[in-house]
């Protein structure tokens, strides 16, 4: 009991902040920690250590795979003390790579919390039509003749569902496969250029690739309609399209009530 009563006023003295960051994740196999491979929880957690002098623990919002950027990431800690956040975040950003750069650092209400909290999360799928040195790292090439009247009547019909099997990755262990999205839609932002925005309160592992992969196949006329909803309803990962390249897919945001 006395141990108990220790750990609880240990927690109610602890502070909870929130980093919100951007990376580039080329060079990283994704955000969670893994074993003999470089991620980005493990570089941001260690410069957070080295600056608060003891050893942190950062809790995302959310895992990236390997090779997939974000523009904008959110991850929680806890600590004692009262923070200049600041400074926090100047510091931080002094000794971190180039290749994630800190937006701010945030006191929160203590029952924040950086995954459970979030309300929703948006990606955007980068692809160009004719080849481009300068998007090759970030924007998927393609030289089909995609006819994006088709995806985006596809990608309408997925606000209809809630279960996404479908574009789960296989042998993935989750509780389950339902998610609520609330846009979908192709934009074209140039003559060969455009991306897939997709907005969620949580996505499947790999799913959306999986989506955008099933979505070309509809775009080259290799799927109809129909057969998209097949493969939604079917909830069979082996129906839907490939999974895309990792390189030309974002974390554009992660939305909080308040």
């Amino acid at each position: 009991m006395a141990n108990y009563q220790l750990f609880c006023t240990f927690a109610a003295d602890m502070q909870r902040y929130f980093i919100f960051f951007g990376y580039d994740g080329t060079n990283y196999h994704g955000w969670q920690i893994q074993p003999h491979c470089v991620s980005v929880q493990e570089v941001l957690q260690r410069a957070l250590s080295t600056l608060l002098r003891r050893e942190m623990e950062v809790v995302g919002a959310g895992r990236t795979d390997a090779g997939v950027h974000a523009r904008m990431m959110a991850a929680h800690f806890d600590f004692e003390e009262e923070l200049d956040v600041v400074q926090l975040a100047r510091k931080l950003n002094r000794l971190l790579p180039r290749d994630i750069a800190v937006d701010r650092v945030e006191r929160v209400a203590n029952d924040m919390h950086a995954r459970f909290s979030a309300t929703s999360r948006t990606y955007h799928y980068y692809i160009h039509t004719c080849k481009n040195p300068f998007l090759r790292s970030y924007s998927w090439e393609t030289h089909y003749a995609l006819d994006f009247d088709a995806m985006n009547m596809a990608a309408a019909a997925l606000l209809e569902y809630e279960d996404f099997g479908a574009f789960c990755k296989s042998h993935t262990d989750v509780k389950t496969t339902l998610c609520h999205i609330t846009e979908a839609r192709w934009i074209q932002t140039g003559d060969n250029e455009w991306y897939f925005v997709i907005t969620a309160n949580r996505f499947l592992r790999n799913m959306v690739r999986a989506v955008v992969g099933t979505l070309i196949e509809v775009g080259r006329g290799r799927m109809t309609m129909d057969e998209f909803r097949h493969v939604v309803e079917g909830k069979k990962r082996t129906e839907a399209g490939e999974s895309m390249p990792a390189h030309a897919l974002f974390l554009e945001n992660v939305s909080y009530d308040g």
